[in-house]
Protein backbone atom coordinates (compact mmCIF):
# COMPACT_ATOMS: atom_id res chain seq x y z
CA UNK A 1 0.00 0.00 0.00
CA UNK A 2 1.41 3.39 -0.99
CA UNK A 3 1.53 6.51 1.16
CA UNK A 4 -0.83 9.24 -0.03
CA UNK A 5 1.16 12.31 -1.03
CA UNK A 6 0.25 15.57 -2.71
CA UNK A 7 1.29 19.06 -3.61
CA UNK A 8 -0.68 20.64 -0.80
CA UNK A 9 -0.38 20.43 2.97
CA UNK A 10 -2.31 17.84 4.93
CA UNK A 11 -2.18 14.97 2.43
CA UNK A 12 0.57 12.83 3.96
CA UNK A 13 -0.90 11.57 7.24
CA UNK A 14 1.47 8.73 8.15
CA UNK A 15 4.59 6.87 7.07
CA UNK A 16 3.47 3.60 5.46
CA UNK A 17 6.59 2.42 3.70
CA UNK A 18 10.20 3.18 2.99
CA UNK A 19 11.87 3.22 -0.42
CA UNK A 20 15.46 2.09 -0.82
CA UNK A 21 17.34 4.59 -2.98
CA UNK A 22 20.93 3.34 -2.56
CA UNK A 23 22.65 0.09 -1.59
CA UNK A 24 26.10 1.40 -0.62
CA UNK A 25 25.64 3.13 1.69
CA UNK A 26 22.21 1.80 2.50
CA UNK A 27 19.82 4.76 2.17
CA UNK A 28 16.04 4.80 2.45
CA UNK A 29 13.59 7.52 1.52
CA UNK A 30 10.65 8.25 3.84
CA UNK A 31 7.82 10.64 3.09
CA UNK A 32 6.70 11.96 6.46
CA UNK A 33 3.96 14.41 7.36
CA UNK A 34 5.13 18.00 7.66
CA UNK A 35 4.92 19.44 11.13
CA UNK A 36 4.34 23.09 12.01
CA UNK A 37 4.60 24.52 15.49
CA UNK A 38 1.19 24.94 17.16
CA UNK A 39 1.71 28.70 17.35
CA UNK A 40 3.56 30.76 14.75
CA UNK A 41 5.96 33.47 15.89
CA UNK A 42 4.30 36.24 13.88
CA UNK A 43 1.57 36.94 11.36
CA UNK A 44 4.23 37.71 8.75
CA UNK A 45 5.79 34.26 9.23
CA UNK A 46 2.37 32.71 8.76
CA UNK A 47 1.79 34.72 5.58
CA UNK A 48 5.14 33.62 4.14
CA UNK A 49 4.33 29.98 4.90
CA UNK A 50 0.91 30.39 3.31
CA UNK A 51 2.37 31.97 0.15
CA UNK A 52 4.73 28.98 -0.16
CA UNK A 53 1.79 26.59 0.18
CA UNK A 54 2.71 25.21 3.61
CA UNK A 55 -0.68 26.32 4.98
CA UNK A 56 -3.87 25.69 3.05
CA UNK A 57 -5.00 28.78 1.17
CA UNK A 58 -8.58 28.76 2.42
CA UNK A 59 -7.41 28.86 6.05
CA UNK A 60 -5.81 32.26 5.48
CA UNK A 61 -7.92 33.52 2.58
CA UNK A 62 -6.75 33.93 -1.00
CA UNK A 63 -7.63 37.63 -1.02
CA UNK A 64 -5.56 38.31 2.12
CA UNK A 65 -2.64 36.30 0.77
CA UNK A 66 -2.81 38.14 -2.56
CA UNK A 67 -2.76 41.47 -0.71
CA UNK A 68 0.35 40.44 1.24
CA UNK A 69 1.98 39.16 -1.95
CA UNK A 70 1.37 42.50 -3.66
CA UNK A 71 2.95 44.24 -0.66
CA UNK A 72 6.04 42.01 -0.93
CA UNK A 73 6.32 42.47 -4.70
CA UNK A 74 6.11 46.25 -4.43
CA UNK A 75 8.53 46.41 -1.49
CA UNK A 76 11.10 44.43 -3.50
CA UNK A 77 10.35 46.46 -6.64
CA UNK A 78 9.30 43.31 -8.51
CA UNK A 79 6.84 44.77 -10.98
CA UNK A 80 6.45 41.76 -13.28
CA UNK A 81 2.77 41.68 -12.40
CA UNK A 82 2.26 44.99 -14.22
CA UNK A 83 3.40 43.57 -17.54
CA UNK A 84 1.72 40.20 -17.03
CA UNK A 85 -1.71 41.71 -16.32
CA UNK A 86 -1.47 44.97 -18.30
CA UNK A 87 -1.44 47.45 -15.43
CA UNK A 88 -0.35 50.94 -16.53
CA UNK A 89 1.58 51.51 -13.28
CA UNK A 90 2.42 49.82 -9.99
CA UNK A 91 -0.34 49.81 -7.40
CA UNK A 92 -0.63 48.98 -3.72
CA UNK A 93 -4.41 48.54 -4.04
CA UNK A 94 -5.07 44.80 -4.30
CA UNK A 95 -8.60 45.31 -5.57
CA UNK A 96 -7.25 47.41 -8.44
CA UNK A 97 -4.65 44.76 -9.30
CA UNK A 98 -7.18 41.91 -9.06
CA UNK A 99 -9.47 43.82 -11.42
CA UNK A 100 -6.74 43.67 -14.07
CA UNK A 101 -6.02 40.01 -13.29
CA UNK A 102 -9.71 39.15 -13.66
CA UNK A 103 -10.02 41.13 -16.91
CA UNK A 104 -6.87 39.60 -18.39
CA UNK A 105 -7.83 36.03 -17.51
CA UNK A 106 -11.58 36.39 -18.07
CA UNK A 107 -12.47 35.56 -14.48
CA UNK A 108 -16.15 36.51 -14.29
CA UNK A 109 -19.22 35.10 -12.63
CA UNK A 110 -22.92 35.39 -13.29
CA UNK A 111 -24.98 36.97 -10.51
CA UNK A 112 -28.70 37.52 -10.23
CA UNK A 113 -29.70 41.09 -9.43
CA UNK A 114 -33.16 41.77 -8.05
CA UNK A 115 -34.76 44.89 -9.53
CA UNK A 116 -38.20 46.43 -9.29
CA UNK A 117 -39.08 45.00 -12.69
CA UNK A 118 -37.73 41.47 -12.15
CA UNK A 119 -34.55 39.50 -11.89
CA UNK A 120 -31.61 40.40 -14.12
CA UNK A 121 -28.53 38.26 -14.68
CA UNK A 122 -25.26 40.19 -14.80
CA UNK A 123 -21.65 39.22 -15.34
CA UNK A 124 -19.28 40.62 -12.69
CA UNK A 125 -15.56 40.18 -12.07
CA UNK A 126 -14.66 37.26 -9.82
CA UNK A 127 -12.08 38.77 -7.47
CA UNK A 128 -11.60 35.56 -5.47
CA UNK A 129 -10.75 33.57 -8.61
CA UNK A 130 -8.40 36.39 -9.67
CA UNK A 131 -6.65 36.26 -6.28
CA UNK A 132 -6.22 32.49 -6.64
CA UNK A 133 -4.70 32.93 -10.11
CA UNK A 134 -2.40 35.71 -8.83
CA UNK A 135 -1.11 33.28 -6.16
CA UNK A 136 -0.69 30.49 -8.72
CA UNK A 137 1.33 32.79 -10.99
CA UNK A 138 3.62 33.64 -8.06
CA UNK A 139 4.10 30.00 -7.11
CA UNK A 140 4.87 29.07 -10.72
CA UNK A 141 7.50 31.82 -10.92
CA UNK A 142 5.62 33.91 -13.50
CA UNK A 143 5.88 37.09 -11.40
CA UNK A 144 9.68 37.01 -11.20
CA UNK A 145 12.23 35.67 -8.76
CA UNK A 146 11.02 36.69 -5.32
CA UNK A 147 12.56 35.91 -1.96
CA UNK A 148 10.16 36.12 0.97
CA UNK A 149 12.91 36.38 3.62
Amino acid sequence: KATAVGGEPGVTKAVLTRIQVCETPLVYLLDTPGVLPPKLVSVETGMKLALCGAIRDHLVGEDIMADYLLYVLNRQQQFGYMERYGLPEASDNIRHVLKYVALTLGKTQKVKVLTGTGNVNMMVLNYLAAAYEFLRAFRAGHLGRVTLD
